[in-house]
């Protein structure tokens, strides 16, 4: 093969390493705006018709995303949505406050992230408005992305899609939906408050608890179930 041919093959494995990871982004996407459940099949063929990909591109896109705890493969079965363990749980509750806590602790003034955070919980209010309990989880994850965001790390960026992906999968454990994420909407008001005027000691102390009241409600709907 001459150098031009294996720039050629170079290129064509590049464009299909790109299509794999949009194709990630886009059913990880789908996992955390709750359009994919923990524990349901996902099927080849109607994604491959919908999207107009190949199969071989779906199935790295799956293999991504097993790695990422998001989807499991089972055994002459196919792929699932994952359901995650209150050791997942714990796990991922864990990473949060190493993340968002040490984001906002040394905050200098209002952060431009904060225009992010302010449009959450605007799209958080109209879903309340319309009683849109799982838009008003995603208006949540969006504001927590915008917290992680304070770092300004583009892997602190692609740690928290994923931490949020798997905690969307928690969601689907609250058999009350509204009582769980209702109260948390107003504790997101405070916390932008606090990065607003700049005071990282005051909004991490927010977001501690939060997370800890968080972590604990979600950790007993799992061991009452």
């Amino acid at each position: 093969m001459g150098p031009d041919s294996e720039v050629a093959a170079d290129r064509r494995l590049l464009d299909r390493a790109s299509t794999v990871e949009l194709l990630a982004d886009i059913l990880r996407e789908r996992i955390i705006k709750g359009d994919y459940p923990p524990g349901k099949q996902l099927a080849e063929g109607e994604i491959v018709k919908s999207l107009k990909i190949s199969r071989n591109t779906l199935r790295e896109a799956f293999r991504l995303l097993t790695h990422e705890r998001l989807l499991v493969h089972e055994l002459n079965r196919g792929v699932f949505v994952r359901v995650l363990t209150v050791e997942d749980v714990v796990d991922v509750y864990r990473v949060r406050k190493l993340v968002e806590c040490t984001a906002v602790r040394t905050l200098d003034g209002r952060p431009p992230q904060a225009d992010d955070m302010v449009a959450a919980v605007t799209a958080g209010d109209l879903a309340m408005r319309k009683q849109d309990w799982r838009a008003l989880g995603t208006a949540n994850m969006m504001f927590h992305q915008a917290v992680g965001a304070l770092s300004n790390s583009p892997r602190v960026d692609e740690l928290m899609r994923g931490i949020l992906a798997e905690l969307r999968l928690v969601f689907h454990t609250m058999k009350d939906p509204r009582r769980f994420h209702e109260p948390y909407l107003e504790r997101n008001k405070e916390i932008l408050a606090a990065i607003e005027a700049g005071d990282g000691h005051g909004a991490e102390r927010l977001l501690i608890k939060y997370l800890d009241d968080s972590e604990h409600q979600i950790v007993e709907a799992y061991r009452n179930s």
